[in-house]
C-alpha cells in the first residue's frame, strides 16, 4: 500500500501527542517515516516540474505546427496570386516552395479543383505546347466526367472550367483533347473523335449565330442539320440527335465564367487589341471617347472600361479599313463597306434606355492618339478581317471525315 504524505504527517503529529516517550525502535520508525515523507515530497515536486516541462513542449510544438500551417497557407495564397498574373511564374513559385510537385496530374488537379484561380490564366497555361503543358491538358480533361451527357452538356461543363485562349492553335489542341475525352466516355455516340471535334465547333458557332444580337441571319434547324451532313466518317448523324443539340443551345446560350475583379479583358476571350479611341457619331457629328476591344472578328466599344455590356458592336465581315484624313484629327482610320457604298453598315448599338438598335453609320471614322497607334489598329483590324483562323481548322478536319469510307 502506498502511504499518502498528508496521512503520514497526521500520524506523526498524533503519535507525538499521545506517546511522548518512545522506545528506540519507535524513534527509528518515526525517523524512517520522516525521511520517507521528505523523499515523497521531493518526488512529487520533481514530477510536477516534469509535467510542466512536457506541457510547455506540447504547447510549443502545437504553436509551431500552427505557425508552419499558417506560413504554408500564406505562401500557397501568394502562389495563386502569382499564377493569376503570370501562370508559368506562379506554377514555378509553387514548385520551388514545395507546395506542388512538378507532375502533370498534380498541376491538373490544382487547375481543376483549386478555388480563386483566374479562368483566363488556366486557359493560358493549358494552351501552351511544351510537353508538360500538353500532358497537363490531357490530365485536366481526364478529370472531367462526360459519361451519359449529350455534347452540349459536356461542352457547357468543359467551357466553364477555364477560358478558351484567343490563338487558333491553342483552341485546336484543347478541342482535340475534349473530343478525345468525350468519345472515351461515350463510346457509341460518334464513329470518331474527328466527328465530335467538328460538331463541337458547329455548336459553338451556332451559339454565336442564335444569341449574338448583331447576327441578323439566324441559323435554322434545317441549316444546322444540313451543314453537318456526312461528318460521321461519311455518314449522317441522326436528325434527332442534331435537333436535341440545336434546341439545347436555342433555349440556353453558353455561359462564360466570370473571373474576380472588374478588368474588362475578363469579359472577352483574349482580345487582339484594346484601347481608348475617339469615335465620330453617326447622326450627330461629335467625337466621343470610347474604349475599343477587337476580338472574334468584331469591334466592340464601351463608354467605360468597367462596363459589362458594350455600347456598340461592329461586325467586321465584308468591311475594309484604311487611313483617312480628317480636319483637326490627323490620326484617323475608317471602316467602310467597299461593296455597298452609301448603305448603312450592319452594326448595333445600345440606346440609353437599354434598347438594342441598328447602327446609323455608312462608315465608321475613328481617331487614334498618334500615328503609331493608328497604324497598329489598322494592322490588327486587317488581320481580323482577312481570315477566320478557325475556318481552316474545321474545314480540313471536315473534308477528312466526309471522304473517309464508313467503318464496318
Amino acid at each position: 500500500m502506498v502511504l499518502n504524505s498528508s496521512y503520514l504527517l497526521d500520524f506523526f503529529r498524533f503519535s507525538v501527542l499521545v506517546s511522548p516517550d518512545f522506545t528506540a525502535d519507535e524513534k527509528m520508525e518515526l525517523e524512517n517515516i520522516k525521511t520517507y515523507k521528505k523523499d515523497l515530497l521531493d518526488d512529487i515536486q520533481s514530477l510536477k516540474l516534469e509535467i510542466d516541462k512536457i506541457m510547455e513542449d506540447i504547447l510549443s510544438f502545437k504553436s509551431g505546427e500552427e505557425n508552419k500551417a499558417l506560413e504554408k497557407s500564406k505562401r500557397f495564397s501568394n502562389g495563386k496570386k502569382k499564377f493569376n498574373m503570370d501562370p508559368k511564374k506562379g506554377i514555378n513559385y509553387l514548385v520551388e516552395q514545395r507546395l506542388l510537385d512538378r507532375r502533370p496530374q498534380i498541376f491538373a488537379e490544382f487547375l481543376y479543383k483549386e478555388e480563386g484561380l483566374d479562368k483566363t490564366a488556366i486557359g493560358e497555361f493549358l494552351g501552351e505546347r511544351e510537353e508538360i503543358h500538353l500532358q497537363t491538358l490531357k490530365a485536366f480533361v481526364d478529370l472531367q466526367e462526360f459519361s451519359d451527357l449529350n455534347l452540349v452538356q459536356a461542352l457547357r461543363q468543359f467551357l466553364w472550367s477555364f477560358r478558351l485562349p484567343g490563338e487558333a492553335q491553342k483552341i485546336d489542341r484543347m478541342m482535340e483533347a475534349f473530343a478525345t475525352r468525350y468519345c472515351g466516355c461515350n463510346a457509341n455516340v460518334f464513329q470518331s473523335a474527328d466527328t465530335c471535334y467538328i460538331l463541337s465547333f458547329a455548336i459553338i458557332m451556332l451559339n454565336t449565330s442564335l444569341h449574338n444580337p448583331c447576327v441578323k441571319d439566324k441559323t435554322t434547324l434545317e441549316r444546322f442539320i444540313s451543314m453537318n451532313r456526312g461528318i460521321n466518317n461519311g455518314e449522317n448523324l441522326p436528325d434527332e440527335l442534331l435537333s436535341n443539340l440545336f434546341e439545347s443551345i436555342r433555349k440556353e446560350p453558353f455561359k462564360i465564367p466570370e473571373d474576380d475583379g472588374n478588368d474588362l479583358t475578363h469579359t472577352f476571350f483574349n482580345p487582339d487589341r484594346e484601347g481608348w479611341l475617339l469615335k465620330l457619331g453617326g447622326r450627330v457629328k461629335t467625337w466621343k471617347r470610347r474604349w475599343f476591344i477587337l476580338t472574334d472578328n468584331c469591334l466592340y466599344y464601351f463608354e467605360f472600361t468597367t462596363d459589362k455590356e458594350p455600347r456598340g458592336i461592329i461586325p467586321l465581315e465584308n468591311l475594309c479599313v484604311r487611313e483617312v484624313a480628317f480636319a483637326r484629327k490627323p490620326f484617323c482610320l475608317e471602316l467602310y463597306n467597299p461593296n455597298s457604298p452609301g448603305k448603312k453598315i450592319k452594326a448595333c448599338k445600345t440606346e440609353t434606355d437599354g434598347r438594342v438598335v441598328q447602327g446609323k453609320h455608312q462608315s465608321y471614322t475613328i481617331c487614334a492618339p498618334g500615328a503609331e497607334e493608328r497604324d497598329s489598329w489598322i494592322k490588327a483590324i486587317r488581320a481580323s478581317i482577312t481570315k477566320d483562323p478557325f475556318y481552316d481548322l474545321v474545314s480540313v478536319r471536315k473534308k477528312k471525315v466526309i471522304n473517309q469510307p464508313p467503318q464496318d
